[in-house]
């Protein structure tokens, strides 16, 4: 018999972790094992469902952060841990993590753009994996930072630098993340090197500017696209982008091809 694509799984709640106010990570009980960067349809029944990237995965679990912004993820934050989160998927293109390999590795991430690459980023602090990873993450103030424990472990390994829009902090800086693309030497690493954006559209828009400005070739830079996929298997097409089908295209896109799809 075959199965259903898009039939929800009913998937236990084990811990709800409050990251902001406004997101909350929700790790659930499931043997589906995702690529770093794929998302999943999370869903309510009689609610909605809506796209999520994982945040975080191992033996037994997923890990969701979710950002209130609409009615689904609303009722979301009324779930507790015993309770049933439903789950369809994994969808889409992940992080090509293998061209990643042995090379210099710089990820730019901002606000809840820290998600879709976390799981990503733990394999690269628990492996030798990288040659050196850089990590510019950005938030626009300090109640708005996410996996603050996280952050503080990779600057153990990783070479960091950690933003808030206009705020002041302790040990941070003060800044759009593009203010600090100047401070990555590039030139050292010798073309051995790949380049992940990940965050709201126009944050991806200048930094990928930037990032060129400092002569990265487009080619080695990726982004990943936040849209409403609806159906995730490339029939409603809710989330094309002129000719392309994000929810099967990507989320994750190389820039050379990303930066055409315009709405």
């Amino acid at each position: 018999m075959m199965s259903n694509a898009v039939m929800p799984k009913p998937c236990k709640i084990l811990s709800v972790e409050k990251e902001s106010n406004l997101e909350y990570t929700f790790r659930v009980e499931t043997d589906i094992v995702p690529e770093h960067g794929q998302f999943l349809q999370l869903s309510i029944p009689k609610v909605g469902e809506a796209p999520i990237s994982v945040s975080g995965f191992g033996e037994g679990y997923m890990d969701f952060t979710i950002r209130s912004v609409g009615k689904v993820t609303k009722e979301m934050f009324d779930l507790r841990e015993g309770d049933n989160l439903f789950l369809r998927g994994a969808y889409g293109k992940g992080w090509p993590v293998e061209q990643f390999q042995g090379k210099e590795v710089v990820v730019i991430t901002g606000g809840t753009g820290l998600a879709p690459v976390r799981s990503m980023l733990h394999k690269f602090h628990n492996e030798d994996y990288t040659k050196s990873v850089h990590l510019i993450s950005g938030f626009k103030n300090e109640e708005g930072i996410l996996f603050s424990s996280e952050l503080e472990n990779w600057k153990n390994k990783f070479n960091t630098t950690y933003t808030l829009d206009s705020d002041t902090k302790e040990g941070w800086e003060t800044g759009f993340v593009t203010s600090h693309v100047k401070n990555i030497p590039f030139e050292s690493f010798e073309n051995n090197y790949e380049v992940i954006v990940v965050g709201p559209p126009m944050m991806m828009h200048f930094t990928a500017l930037e990032c060129l400005k400092n002569g990265v070739p487009e080619d080695k830079i990726w982004v990943s696209f936040e849209r409403k996929m609806s159906c995730a298997i490339g029939k409603c097409g809710h989330c094309r982008i002129d000719e392309e089908y994000v929810c099967l295209e990507g989320p994750v896109f190389n820039y050379s091809k990303a930066k055409d799809l315009l709405d």
